[in-house]
This record gives structure tokens, sequence and C-alpha cells, in this order.
């Protein structure tokens, strides 16, 4: 005949109760979903509403350094003349920033001579540029915007490839990405982009 032994300590009820293992495996599975829920939420809001990008060049200067990172929103957006972009160029499949000069149906000339830029025979008033327009480019002036284009130059104005060269021409609509509103890095030029 075989005896038990009784242990002391604690009796049942007052042994630490464990979480069946359908408990354990649902908890676990509840934190799987809600993370990767929550990476597909931020994947969508980077693709559709927000957009971060990091300026390559000076072209911009001195309104944007090179390696300067920013918001770009493609998101409902209505391009309009000043706006700093981002766009799709096709001659190398790269992202280029520059500022909407003129629209649709406006007539861009530059007087080579001052250096000044005219939409529809006014002069731009552009405090965001250090110099004054003298690189020609290829491109014709007076030049009218296509239907569905915007023309477009860096602030940089004699270091910037932009819409007076047939390189890059006039921006087609659906090659915007996007406006360029808001600066993360460097932390002392956070802040809007204007």
């Amino acid at each position: 005949m075989e005896h038990a032994v009784a242990q002391r300590g604690k009796s049942p009820s007052q042994m630490p109760k464990r979480a069946p293992a359908g408990a354990l495996y649902r908890e676990f599975f509840s934190w799987v979903e809600t993370i990767v829920l929550s990476l597909v939420a931020v994947s969508l809001v980077f693709t559709f509403v927000v957009r971060i990008i990091r300026v390559d060049g000076d072209s911009m200067l001195p309104t944007l350094q090179n390696n300067n990172v920013l918001l770009i929103s493609p998101f409902l957006y209505e391009v309009e003349q000043g706006d700093i972009v981002v766009l799709n160029s096709h001659e190398d499949e790269k992202l280029y920033i520059k500022r909407v000069i003129a629209t649709e149906g406006q007539v861009v000339n530059i007087d080579f001579d001052s250096g000044t830029v005219f939409v529809d025979g006014v002069p731009l008033d552009e405090p965001y540029i250090n110099e004054a327009t003298a690189l020609r480019g290829d491109e014709p002036f007076p030049q009218t915007v296509q239907p569905g284009h915007y023309f477009v130059m860096g602030d940089n104005r004699n270091h910037s490839e932009d819409s007076r060269f047939s390189s890059l021409g006039q921006v087609a609509k659906q090659d915007i990405v996007g406006e360029a509103y808001f600066r993360l890095l460097p932390f002392g030029g956070f802040g809007k982009v204007g």
C-alpha cells in the first residue's frame, strides 16, 4: 500500500490562480492585433495624409537648407501661386522641391538684366530670394503656363534647375506630390515653411 504525503503550506484556496491557457493566447493575440492595426494606420497616414521628406541640395536657399526634414501634405491639396511644392521629375525619377511662380493661364516673363520675374506683367515681390534672377535656362520667355501645369522656380535662382529648363519645364498637376508645409529638422528651424 502506498502512502500520499500531504505538503505543508498553503491550501488550494490560498494558491495564486493562473489564467487558463486560452486566456493567455487571447491576450497575446489582442496585443498583436493592436500592434498590427496601429502599424497599418500609421502607414496609411504617412502614405495618404502626410509624408516626410529630406531636402537634398541648395536650390531653395535661403528658405530651405540642405538636409532640412519636412512634412508634406498630398491630401486634398490645391496648388496656389507662392506655395512650396514637392514634385516628381520624370527625367531622373527624383523628387524636387520648388516654389510655384505661376499657375495655368498665367504669363511668366523674366527680365534677366534686372533679374525681375513678372507674372501677367506684374513684378513679383520676392523677399525670399537672396540674389536677382540671372540664370537663363533654355526655355523661351515670355511663356504662358499650359492648362493643368505650373511654372516653378527654386528660391536660389542662380543655382536651381527649374521650369526655365526644358529638362523640367512646366510641371503637370499630377506630378505635384504635395505642399511642403512644416519643417521638422533642424529643431532651430522647427515650424511652418514659408
